[in-house]
């Protein structure tokens, strides 16, 4: 019995010998703002610019729209009383018209800028997740945590700025 109980002992001794050099083996730990990382990016900055000059003219036809649509709802209050009731309908029904128009235009314009966007952040999240990983691998990081999922960290753990120059290093826009 006494043999058992010191080969108990024994193995419990090493289990914990070994359990204490785990907890002492400090890991490498880096924070990232991954979010701002993929948006200060240099290829979401020109993607951005190109989605807004894409998408302008339809912008502008938009605007347009909503001038007309004003300037119709003015003559109607300026004419008040002094319209036939014909003029006035027609009025009212060209601004029906402009309403429904400037309605559909508006959200067809949402809905594609929203898919373009989505697409091209889609794309830059999972290339910026590809450097993210790298950049952790070349510097040794156990682990790297997003910002926004984390209540306190020293500032000198964060490596976003050091992720975008490496992303706009990895995939340059072009």
């Amino acid at each position: 019995m006494q043999k058992f109980s010191a080969v108990r002992t024994g193995l419990l001794c090493l289990t914990l010998l070994s359990v204490t050099g785990l907890a002492s083996a400090q890991s490498k730990v880096a924070i990232i703002n991954l979010q701002r990382a993929v948006l200060e990016s240099d290829e979401i900055k020109k993607a951005s610019s190109e989605l807004e000059a894409k998408y302008k003219p339809r912008q502008q036809a938009a605007e347009k729209l909503q001038q007309d649509l004003q300037s119709i709802q003015q003559q109607l209050q300026a004419g008040q009383g002094k319209l036939s009731p014909q003029g006035e309908a027609d009025l009212q029904a060209q601004g029906t018209r402009k309403q429904r128009e400037l309605t559909r235009v508006t959200e067809d314009l949402q809905a594609d800028v929203e898919r373009d966007r989505n697409a091209i952040l889609g794309k830059s999240s999972q290339q910026m997740q590809t450097v993210v990983k790298q950049l952790a691998e070349a510097k040794g990081y156990d682990v790297v945590v997003d910002t926004q999922t984390t209540v306190y960290y020293k500032p000198a753990l964060e490596i976003t700025t050091e992720a975008i120059a490496a992303y706009n290093k990895a995939y340059p826009a072009k």
